[in-house]
């Protein structure tokens, strides 16, 4: 038998030593990992103060800072971040000052990116604008045509570093945007399709050596289904990002925004979530990322109560809301009247943004445009009904509301102003029967989901299919009696009949997909004068639901349940 020369053996045994010594070194020295957080709060809508929720106060800007920085000591590879919507609709103490507050409270809030939601819009471009050069952090949104010819500093996608981990943030604007504010107020900015908006920007930041992408949209989820999915925009969005069956998600992390339905799932692959709105909830989402494979191998996300009693609230920033406000308080403590009843944004069904059943801000909102010009419905879209009509119970320092025992319940006009910040204005016309009817059919098409179109109504009570197809839901109307309930006589749904009713300018202008009525319109008075006028005028007014809004099924969907 022949032996190998010596030379050769060596070589052979100082291969077979070396894969032997970086197999074990493999083994022992596993890819490595870096962990990140993501913060964010959805459609917080400039709620610099916290909020009443029982016997305990959440959130505000000074607490949810508390909070933030206490994360960020626990990780410091963190991002924090929201998804549209910051802005516009917000409080007096904010609304007052064009939300300068609310973008100052932010860049103290640590803030680093945002998108934009269809309430950014509400002021135009020239403020929009303005909220952008105060803004510290970057603003970004992928879908926007014309977007740069309209405004500046924006991006399609913002990449930060992240303890060595390159993480990309891309904005999506709701598509429908447009169509949410006043004619004009997006200049001629255009939303795109966001998914392929989305992907675009998703395989440019990959050029530009991405590990992770995080999409922010403005979009939600508007419900769940009798199995408990969820449906709505946010879920299409995500199911199309990412197709199914692919090994590896296209987009890593997509947080939703809009709609005020906490959700958290994987969708082909994506972590997907939203918050509750108005900084009720906030998300942590922890990332384990693989910074060798540049990819997510574990995720994970939890949603916390900033409850105020368990942290020491920002003290500067709250000494700077302190400040607006204390400007205010002349014109906003003044007392409008009283309700024996607490009048809650809430809806007779629960739904806490008041828009799938009649509610009693609605009513009284409704009531108060009819009676003021003698007109024979009034109708307003419920997403412009933002908050509580009657002060808290609980006496806060942080309100324009004084201390009380009730009933009554008070209400002020700082309260009023929270109720309808937009600074609407009633317009009446005259309009057919056909036509009304197509206003009904509007407000209540989105149903089951939770949309801002439901109508609320006054002197007209309506029932409506459920399961119909959209558009030819509404089965009649009749007017209501004098003393409220729905027993008067019929309302003629065909063109046969003219009505003059009473509705806000945003629905007039074609707002919510409501019919464009403005070249018949009336413009009448500013629509929270209108409601505090009417609240005096009655010193105590006692609001009940009365069935104006009445869901009946011939079919598989569920009408909303109205809760005693």
């Amino acid at each position: 038998m022949k032996t190998l020369p010596q030379k050769i053996l060596i070589v052979l045994v100082s291969l077979i030593t070396l894969l032997s010594t970086t197999g074990a070194a493999a083994a022992a020295d596993p890819h490595p990992t870096v962990n990140i957080q993501i913060l964010n709060v959805s459609d917080w809508h400039g709620q610099l103060d916290p909020l009443v929720i029982g016997t305990s106060q959440v959130g505000g800007a000074a607490t949810l800072a508390a909070y933030f920085q206490a994360e960020r000591a626990a990780n410091p590879n963190t991002l924090t971040l929201t998804g549209g919507d910051a802005v516009g609709a917000t409080p007096p103490v904010s609304s007052f000052f064009a939300d300068t507050p609310t973008i100052t409270a932010m860049n103290m809030m640590g803030f680093q990116v945002d998108t934009f939601g269809n309430h950014n819009f509400d002021g135009g471009i020239a403020r929009l604008q303005s909220q952008i050069n105060q803004a510290n952090f970057q603003y970004v949104s992928a879908n926007l045509k014309n977007r740069n010819n309209n405004l500046s500093g924006v991006k399609d996608f913002q990449i930060f570093n992240l303890g060595g981990v390159k993480v990309a943030v891309i904005g999506i604007t709701n598509p429908e945007a447009p169509t949410l504010v006043f004619p004009g107020n997006f200049g001629t900015i255009t939303p795109t399709d966001p998914v392929k908006a989305a992907l675009k920007a998703r395989d440019k930041a990959e050029d530009q050596d991405a590990d992770v992408i995080v999409v922010i949209c403005h979009m939600g989820v508007t419900g769940f289904d009798a199995t408990g999915a969820p449906f709505g925009p946010l879920i299409d969005f995500a199911k199309a990002v990412n197709k199914e069956g692919k090994k590896h998600p296209k987009i890593d992390i997509i947080i939703g925004d809009h709609t005020d339905i906490q959700f958290s799932g994987i969708i082909n692959g994506a972590m997907v979530y939203e918050n509750r709105s108005k900084g009720l909830t906030y998300a942590k989402a922890d990332l384990t990322v693989d910074t060798k494979e540049h990819r997510v191998v574990s995720q994970s996300v939890t949603f916390v109560t900033p409850t105020v009693a368990a942290v020491t609230p920002d003290a500067a920033i709250a000494a700077m809301v302190d400040s607006y406000r204390q400007q205010l308080a002349p014109i906003l403590n003044v007392p409008a009247g009283s309700s024996s009843r607490f009048i809650p944004r809430a809806d007779a069904c629960g739904q806490s943004a008041g828009r799938t059943c009649e509610s009693l801000v609605g009513n009284v909102v409704t009531d108060s445009m009819r009676f003021r010009y003698g007109v024979d419905f009034a109708l307003t879209n419920s997403g412009g009904l933002r908050a509580n009509l009657t002060c808290p119970t609980s006496d806060l320092a942080t309100d324009f509301c004084p201390s009380y025992v009730p009933p009554p319940y008070p209400v002020t006009r700082g309260q009023v102003l929270t109720v309808l910040p937009f600074g609407n204005v009633v317009v009446t016309l005259s309009i057919n029967g056909a036509e009304l009817k197509t206003m009904l059919e509007n407000g209540i098409s989105r149903m089951p989901g939770v949309d801002g179109r439901f109508p609320q109504v006054s002197g007209l009570c309506f029932s409506y299919d459920i399961s119909a197809p959209a558009g030819s839901r509404v089965l009649s109307a009749v007017r209501q009696a004098g003393d409220g309930s729905c027993t008067g006589g019929p309302v003629d749904l065909t063109a046969a009949t003219t009505y003059t009713i009473a509705e806000n300018d945003f629905m007039a202008n074609g707002g919510d997909g409501y019919p464009n009525f403005a070249s018949r319109m009336v413009t009448r008075e500013i629509m929270d004068q209108v409601l505090a006028d009417y609240i005096t005028a009655a010193g105590t007014i006692d609001p009940s639901i009365q069935g104006r809004v009445a869901c009946t099924t011939a079919g598989v969907t569920a009408c909303p349940i109205v809760t005693p």
